[in-house]
C-alpha cells in the first residue's frame, strides 16, 4: 500500500533522503562559495566589489524567495518548483570556471543563489511537514548536518585541485559531478515520496491567516543577525589579502567551518526541541564572537574565527528555520518562509555591503558594526518571545 502521508518513521526516512540532497547539493556550490573571494580578486574586483556581489546575490536570492513562497503557496507544485530551482542552481555552477572577468563572474555567482531561492522556501515546507512528527528542530539540525557534510566536502575538492594545479577555473568545472548527483537524488526523492508536496486545499479562511507579531519581531531579529554576519567572501578575502594563510589553506579553513557548521545544526536542533527558543542566544553570541577572531586574529585566531564561524551558520541554519515552522501554522507556512527569508536577505545584503565598504577603510570599524548588529539582534527576540505568550 503507497503511503500518503507522513508518520515518523516516513518523515524521518525523507530527511535523510532530502539531506544527502542537500550533501551532493553542497559539494557543489559550497565548494564553489569557498574559492569565490580570492577567485573574484584573481579577475581584479576590489574588497568593496566582493562585499557587494556577496550581498547582492543573497538579496536577489532571498527577495525571490519572497515570490517563490507566495506562489507555492498558492499553486501547491511544491516539487516542480524545488526541482527547477536545483536545475538552475547545479547548471551554472560548472560555468563559474569559464568566467573571463569578475563581472561575469559575478552574474554567475546570483544565478546561482537564484536557483537556491527558488526551491527553498519549498523544501522547507515539505521538510517542516515530515518535522512534524519526529521534532522541527531534530528535523532542520539532522538535514543540515548532511547538508554540511557535503558543504566539508566540496572545498576539499577545490583545495586539492588547486594544489595539483592552482587553477581556480579547473576546480570550479570539477564541481560538475557532485552537481549531476544532486539532480539524480532530488529526482529519486521526489518519486520515492511525491505525497511531500502533495497538500491539500487551505480550509476557507486559513489561506489569509496573517502573520503574528511574534513572527516579525522574530523575523526582525534573524535580520540583525543576517546583518551582523560576514560573508565567507569576505572573510576569504581578507585572509588572502592579508597573507594569514596560504591560497591553498582557505578552501580547507571554509571546510572546517562546514564541519563545525554540521555539528552546531545537530547539536543546536536538539537542543532546540528541548529547551525551545531559549538556545538561539547562544547562537547570536557565537556569532557576535566569530567576526573579531577572523578579521582581527593571526594565524590561529583566524582558524578559530572561521571554526566558531561554522558553529553559527549551522545554528542560524536550523534553529532560525525551525523557529518559523513553530511560529506559523502549514496553511501560511510556506508564505512564512518565503517573507522571513526576503527579510533575511535585504539584511544580509546591508550588512555584506557595508562590511565590504569599511573593510577597505577599517577593520576594527568593520568588527564592531557586526558585533553590535548581532547584540542587537537580543532586543526584538526577546520581545518575540514575550509576545508569542
Amino acid at each position: 500500500m503507497t503511503a500518503t502521508t507522513f508518520d515518523k518513521r516516513s518523515g524521518l526516512a525523507f530527511i535523510v533522503a532530502f539531506g544527502i540532497v542537500s550533501l551532493f547539493a553542497d559539494m557543489a556550490y559550497e565548494g564553489m562559495r569557498s574559492s569565490t573571494g580570492p577567485f573574484l580578486a584573481f579577475l581584479g574586483a576590489s574588497g568593496t566589489a566582493v562585499g557587494v556581489i556577496a550581498g547582492a546575490g543573497e538579496l536577489f536570492g532571498y527577495l525571490l524567495r519572497l515570490v517563490s513562497g507566495r506562489v507555492a503557496q498558492r499553486t501547491r507544485a511544491y516539487w516542480p518548483i524545488t526541482f527547477a530551482g536545483y536545475v538552475l542552481q547545479m547548471a551554472v555552477i560548472p560555468l563559474l570556471g569559464l568566467s573571463g572577468n569578475w563581472m561575469m563572474a559575478a552574474l554567475i555567482i546570483i544565478l546561482e543563489r537564484t536557483g537556491k531561492a527558488i526551491r527553498n522556501p519549498t523544501a522547507n515546507f515539505m521538510m517542516s511537514r515530515a518535522g512534524e512528527h519526529i521534532g522541527q528542530g531534530w528535523a532542520f539540525g539532522l538535514q543540515e548536518a548532511l547538508d554540511q557534510t557535503g558543504a566539508l566536502i566540496g572545498p576539499l575538492i577545490v583545495a586539492l585541485v588547486l594544489a595539483r594545479h592552482g587553477n581556480y577555473r579547473e576546480a570550479f568545472l570539477w564541481l560538475g559531478v557532485p552537481a549531476v548527483l544532486t539532480l539524480l537524488t532530488v529526482g529519486t526523492v521526489a518519486s520515492r515520496w511525491p505525497f511531500a508536496g502533495h497538500v491539500k486545499p487551505p480550509e476557507q479562511g486559513a489561506a489569509t491567516a496573517t502573520l503574528t507579531l511574534s513572527f516579525w519581531l522574530y523575523a526582525a531579529s534573524s535580520g540583525l543577525v543576517a546583518f551582523g554576519f560576514a560573508d565567507y567572501s569576505l572573510i576569504a578575502f581578507h585572509f588572502a589579502q592579508s597573507h594569514i594563510v596560504s591560497a591553498t589553506t582557505i578552501p580547507i579553513l571554509y571546510s572546517v567551518a562546514m564541519g563545525t557548521s554540521g555539528l552546531g545544526a545537530l547539536v543546536f536542533g536538539l537542543l532546540f526541541d528541548r529547551y525551545g527558543f531559549k538556545i538561539l542566544p547562544p547562537a547570536i553570541l557565537c556569532a557576535a564572537a566569530a567576526t573579531p577572531l577572523a578579521f582581527l586574529g593571526g594565524h590561529d585566531l583566524a582558524i578559530a574565527g572561521a571554526a566558531l564561524w561554522g558553529v553559527a551558520l549551522g545554528a542560524q541554519n536550523s534553529v532560525l528555520t525551525a523557529g518559523v515552522a513553530l511560529l506559523v501554522p502549514e496553511s501560511i507556512r510556506a508564505r512564512a518562509f518565503g517573507t522571513f527569508s526576503a527579510i533575511f536577505g535585504i539584511a544580509w545584503f546591508a550588512g555584506s555591503a557595508l562590511m565590504g565598504a569599511l573593510y577597505d577603510v577599517s577593520l576594527h570599524a568593520l568588527v564592531a558594526a557586526a558585533v553590535i548588529a548581532e547584540l542587537a539582534a537580543l532586543i526584538p527576540f526577546a520581545l518575540a518571545l514575550r509576545a508569542s505568550k
